[in-house]
This record gives structure tokens, C-alpha cells and sequence, in this order.
């Protein structure tokens, strides 16, 4: 098992933590729960997470992928390109040129870096009309894994993470049990011990009414979609006006 003193976190809302609470009216999410294993393990442990919710790939590659490598740590993860995905146009192959670059200048430092696909959107209407953009992305993002040696966790396999119950209200990002889950598969890849397994077996769900279940998709388009939708429109992001929650190299605890 490889030994981490320091780990910047960089992507987007994923990566941030939503939704998944934490203290003072934070976010903890799978990268603060990494960080938590690895502190325990290395005294003079540092972390970093500079992601921000909404930001597309081109915005982390100019702004946060400088920032992690003027830290210099031992450990980068990068996830990024869900934002982008899901936009009408996007190019995944034009997205696959920037992402490697950025690898590229961050596996230069000597760090380890960790990658990531996505979630199989088969299971969520609004995204299940581009999988195919998703899947020839997250193609290209192992390709990048092994040409620059990095680590790659394939959520695309997780099964545990394909209930609805590992997700949040806004069927968008994951809740706590989400993000558990998340890093358990993260320790794993690294080769951290952890009390967590990511191969979780869900208890058979009850049938679900369906004029409740129309109910709640209702719900979900009024509180959830059209504000997203509107924001799109707008040219605006949840995250503009946020700084990242950790943006220096500190002591965990």
C-alpha cells in the first residue's frame, strides 16, 4: 500500500459533495471521506478540494488543474465532463483533447492521478438520450488512464450505485450512502484498507403506487428540472459566486 502526505480533489458538484451533509452547512462527500482514510493512516496528511458545483470541463482545466499543481501533492483526482455531457453539442472527443492534456501536465509533477467514469444514465430520462455521448467519453478517459498510468474508478460497473436510494431528491447527484459507496470503490483502487465495501447488496424495494410515483416526478420537474433547465437558458451556473470549500493544503482532521 502506497502512503499519501498530501491529496488535492478537484472536479465539479461530485466532487464538492453534494449531497451529502457535512458540517456547518457544508458538503463532506466521497473525496472528504478519502481524505478522512488516508489522514488516519499518514500523520502529516494534507488535503485540498477545490471543486465547485456547475463548472464545466474547460473552466477546471484552466482555473483548478493550475491550482493542484502549484500544491505539488502525491495524490490528484479528476472528474469531470458531466456538466459538459449533457449540453446540446458537446463533443466528447474535442472534451477527450483537453482532459488529456490536463492529465497530462498533472501526471508531470509525479503525482499519482485518479480518474473516473460516470454512472450509466440508462436509469435517468433526462440523460439516457445521450448515452452514447457518455459512454464514448468515458471510453476515451480509460484510453487517457493508460497512456499517463493513472488509477481509474469505473462507476459504470458500480451496481450499488444504480438504486435510486444511493441518490438525492434532485435524481442528479448522489446522497450519503452514495458517496460512501463512492469511496469505498476510491480506497479500493488506491489500495487503502477501508471499512466500507462498495459492492452493496440493496434489500428489495416495496412496490412502488403509480399515481404516487407521477407525484413525485411532478415534484422533481417543478423543484428540480426547470430551475436547472432555466439556469442553462441564462447562461449561469449554481456554482458562480461559490469558492471552493478547502482551496489550500491543510491537516485533516
Amino acid at each position: 500500500m502506497k502512503s499519501y502526505t498530501s491529496y488535492v480533489a478537484i472536479g465539479d458538484s461530485f466532487t464538492e459533495g453534494l449531497n451529502d451533509p457535512g458540517e456547518n452547512g457544508r458538503f463532506r462527500g466521497w473525496a472528504d471521506r478519502v481524505a478522512e482514510r488516508l489522514a488516519t493512516l499518514e500523520p502529516e496528511f494534507r488535503y485540498a478540494n477545490l471543486a465547485v458545483r456547475g463548472k464545466l470541463l474547460d473552466q477546471i482545466v484552466e482555473h483548478q488543474v493550475p491550482q493542484a499543481i502549484a500544491l505539488k501533492p502525491d495524490l490528484v483526482s479528476f472528474c469531470a465532463g458531466g456538466n459538459d455531457l449533457i449540453r446540446p453539442g458537446s463533443d466528447p472527443d474535442r472534451m477527450a483533447k483537453t482532459l488529456a492534456r490536463a492529465v497530462r501536465d498533472l501526471r508531470g509533477t509525479g503525482a499519482d492521478v485518479v480518474l473516473f467514469t460516470g454512472v450509466d444514465p440508462r436509469d435517468t430520462p433526462l440523460m439516457r438520450q445521450v448515452r452514447g455521448r457518455f459512454a464514448v467519453f468515458f471510453l476515451h478517459i480509460r484510453s487517457i488512464a493508460d497512456l499517463y498510468g493513472c488509477h481509474v474508478v469505473d462507476q459504470w460497473s458500480m451496481q450499488s450505485i444504480r438504486d435510486w436510494r444511493a441518490w438525492s431528491e434532485d435524481r442528479l447527484h448522489m446522497n450519503a450512502e452514495g458517496h460512501r459507496l463512492v469511496a469505498a470503490k476510491v480506497c479500493e483502487v488506491l489500495g487503502v484498507p477501508s471499512t466500507d465495501d462498495w459492492r452493496h447488496a440493496w434489500p428489495p424495494r416495496e412496490r412502488v403506487d403509480r399515481r404516487a410515483k407521477l407525484r413525485e416526478d411532478r415534484l422533481w420537474l417543478r423543484e428540480h428540472l426547470l430551475p436547472w433547465v432555466g439556469r442553462r437558458l441564462r447562461g449561469t451556473s449554481s456554482g458562480d459566486a461559490l469558492d471552493p470549500k478547502r482551496p489550500h493544503l491543510e491537516p485533516y482532521t
